[in-house]
């Protein structure tokens, strides 16, 4: 039954309606449902002011839950076992309300506040079909508690790009959708569990970083020794810090690799942020492989309750009760809704988000607004999404008050795919000048050349690196170069604790300039501080190239290091699909350049690429023409936006491996936690990534065990070699063997 009261002023008697129980059957601690609408209302308000929505929020806030008005809805509160829409209702209301742009609006945040924004669709489907419901309960009710704003007092002040009109108002209404679902998390947690609600937002002011941040970089230059590389690095910073005083825009910020662009861009960020009173700074990295060791540079910085590392191995859809007063759980809820000052994560989880159509997801896109995007690599956007990211980036700028850095030193040719308005500012004041400072090997085209020549090249060699493209080659040049005295072999198929203590070898024989010979996938290009005098390298893109020249003479040591780039004529050397076109591109553009590595030959490389993908490759789902095509009628498809804009194409599957002692006991204490997922983190550095048809055929033949619902664990060590990793049981003919691939 409703709870009644009686109202002084009418004397008549008025149900009581609710939000959300407790366990109390006297409903005396209920949550009144006019008491969460208003507070979801508020607080989406003040989330949407940032972008000049607030009072566009705070009706869809007051919209959402309408459908709880229903006695129906009251009675399953109560405990009665019937399905009740109550999403519908508030979308239902607003149509009446409002005109066909601000209805259509509501439609969309309120009807998709559960289960997502939906496609538009058609009377038979969609929000179409939702619209179009006419056995709603009565929720008319809500007239005695709630008054929705007219909409004298709603202001649109967007400014689309052109062309774009389409993709500008359904981003928009991804953003309000944003600030309502997380007002709506966020209330109900507080009244369902206050424990939890209690946890967040313990983090430091921006004031407060900042003084960390000068104070360590105080100590770092005064402990620097007094050489040119670090004058450079030193001109590099007070460049940034300099530049930070400008207006938010879109910039970019073009340091040769081993220029200190990690703290640079960090250090612009943190005075950018204070001079125009922005709000928070996200790093987006492209590889999971390095996103642990720059979110750790910075929780050593600023410490680890103010820096949150959200990347897919570190995103639980599951939700421990243990350890809430700790910084795990306070870690943990800051993956939600990305409140943490810090974000470090990555161009999937950034960009997919972006575009997704779900409540998990998108509940943290009201947090870029106001806010210092840095993207670091910035030449690793997605090619094939490249014109759907940069318009999402774009949009960030134009509309949402938000600056956004595209930092590299190999800075991608983006001026023809923005608009003029647009149009990216350099922060250093020279990059030419740079690129000729921390110059430091040569760059050579040795053409075609077998296995047989290369490892004979490679062994003239004391240490050297050398670069491939493809896993097999990687283990086919091992395999033979090992012959050859100290070899060492990385790639993906090693745990990163295995790839780690590797490395770390590897530098200790460089250190003390005992032979050492490497054979290595691009991953050792992501970041990898190391330094060969040395590198061999693949035929690949322009970029990739300058990476791999990037652990060549790193610091300088030599008075030239030496790059030779070659083309395999092994058919497991060669680059497959778009790797392919890279290569290709990248070998037409050496062939016209004297010098490889310069921001010229960078340019035209990009230029080149770009121009072979125009036609629809920089656009492979067609997104951009898909949220203009029905535009005019606010129809979006935003569930086929979603299901499409996916970076990785083929999900991967993460197998942890007993690489040694720590992970047994990991592995040990996970098999018999009631929460297994506190051991994500300690997981993280001894999983290898997958695709299903090779974890498929582990699955036949019983080599993996399942903890939970979600945990792989290799059962077998004799698939995982000490030196190259993960093996892959393949079945040749009549005969097993084992190949890395």
């Amino acid at each position: 039954m409703l709870r009644l009261f009686e109202s002084p002023k009418f004397k008549r008697t008025i149900a009581m309606f609710y939000a959300h129980t407790t366990k109390n059957p006297d409903k005396s601690d209920w949550q009144p449902l006019k008491d969460h609408l208003t507070n979801v209302a508020e607080l989406s308000q003040r989330f949407a002011d940032d972008f000049n929505a607030g009072e566009l929020a705070y009706a869809s806030g007051l919209l959402h839950d309408l459908g709880k008005y229903s006695s129906e809805f009251q009675r399953r509160l109560e405990g009665a076992n019937i399905h009740v829409d109550h999403s519908t209702a508030g979308a239902k209301e607003a149509e009446k309300l409002f005109p066909d742009l601000y209805s259509l609006i509501f439609a969309y945040t309120v009807s998709g506040h559960h289960g997502g924004l939906l496609n538009y669709g058609s009377s038979e489907s969609g929000l179409g079909e939702r619209l179009h419901k006419s056995d709603l309960p009565d929720y008319s009710p809500y007239r005695n508690e709630i008054t929705i704003p007219d909409q004298n007092s709603f202001h649109l002040s967007l400014k689309p790009f052109p062309k774009k009109t389409g993709f500008c108002i359904s981003f928009f209404i991804r953003m309000l959708y944003s600030c309502l679902v997380d007002a709506d998390s966020l209330d109900t947690e507080e009244f369902t569990t206050p424990e939890k609600s209690s946890v967040r937002g313990r983090y430091d002011s921006f004031d407060v970083l900042n003084k960390k941040f000068d104070e360590h970089m105080r100590i770092k230059n005064s402990d620097a020794e007094d050489n040119r590389i670090n004058r450079e690095r030193k001109q590099i910073f007070d460049q940034c810090v300099e530049a930070a005083s400008l207006p938010p825009q879109m910039f970019t910020l073009t340091v040769p690799t081993g220029g200190g662009k990690t703290l640079s861009s960090m250090a612009f960020a943190l005075e950018h942020l204070k001079k125009n009173d922005l709000k928070r700074i996200f790093y987006v990295i492209p590889y999971t492989s390095i996103i642990e060791q720059n979110a750790k540079v910075f929780r050593d910085i600023l410490g680890s309750r103010n820096v949150l590392e959200h990347h897919s191995n570190f995103d639980p859809e599951k939700k421990d009760t243990e350890d809430m007063n700790n910084g795990v759980e306070a870690l943990r809820l800051s993956t939600e809704n990305w409140d943490m000052p810090i974000v470090v994560t990555t161009n999937v989880q950034f960009f997919e988000s972006l575009f997704s159509n779900k409540r998990s997801r998108c509940r943290k896109l009201h947090n870029l607004t106001k806010s210092v995007i840095i993207l670091d690599e910035a030449q690793m956007l997605p090619t094939g999404y490249l014109k759907p990211c940069l318009a999402a980036l774009s949009e960030l700028v134009r509309n949402y008050g938000s600056t956004v850095i595209l930092c590299t030193a190999t800075q991608p040719k983006l001026n023809d795919l923005l608009d003029e308005s647009i149009q990216p500012r350099e922060i250093m004041h020279s990059p030419q000048s740079l690129y000729e400072s921390f110059r430091r090997v040569t760059v050579q085209d040795l053409g075609s050349v077998s296995d047989v020549d290369l490892t004979a090249k490679l062994r003239e060699h004391r240490q050297v690196l050398c670069i491939v493209n493809t896993r097999k080659h990687a283990k086919n040049l091992f395999d033979e170069l090992e012959k050859s005295g100290n070899c060492y072999h990385l790639s993906a198929r090693m745990c990163p604790v295995h790839r780690r203590e590797q490395i770390a070898e590897i530098k200790n024989l460089l250190k003390e300039g005992a032979d050492c010979r490497v054979i290595s996938t691009q991953l050792i290009e992501a970041g990898v501080d190391i330094d060969f005098p040395v590198v061999y390298r693949a035929m690949t893109g322009i970029d990739s190239i300058a990476q791999a020249a990037g652990r060549c003479n790193r610091e300088g040591k030599a008075r030239e290091g030496k790059v030779f780039v070659f083309k395999s004529t092994e058919s497991y050397g060669k680059a497959t699909s778009w790797q392919n076109l890279v290569a290709e591109v990248g070998e037409m553009t050496l062939c016209r350049s004297d010098d490889p590595l310069s921001l010229s030959t960078v340019a035209d490389y990009f230029q080149q690429l770009y121009r072979y993908k125009e036609d629809g490759g920089l656009d492979t789902k067609k997104i951009l023409p898909s949220l203009e095509e029905r535009s005019g009628e606010l129809a979006f498809p935003f569930e086929d936006v979603a299901d499409t804009f996916s970076i990785i194409e083929e999900g991967t599957k993460d197998l942890i491996i007993s690489y040694d002692n720590n992970a047994e006991s990991i592995i040990r204490n996970l098999r018999n936690a009631d929460f297994p997922w506190r051991y994500v983190r300690q997981l993280q550095g001894f999983t290898v990534s997958i695709y299903p048809n090779e974890f498929r055929e582990l699955e036949r033949s019983h080599l993996v065990d399942l903890i939970g619902d979600r945990f792989y664990i290799l059962n077998s060590q004799d698939l995982y070699s000490e030196k190259t990793g993960l093996l892959n049981r393949k079945h040749i003919g009549n005969e097993s063997a084992l190949l890395i691939v």
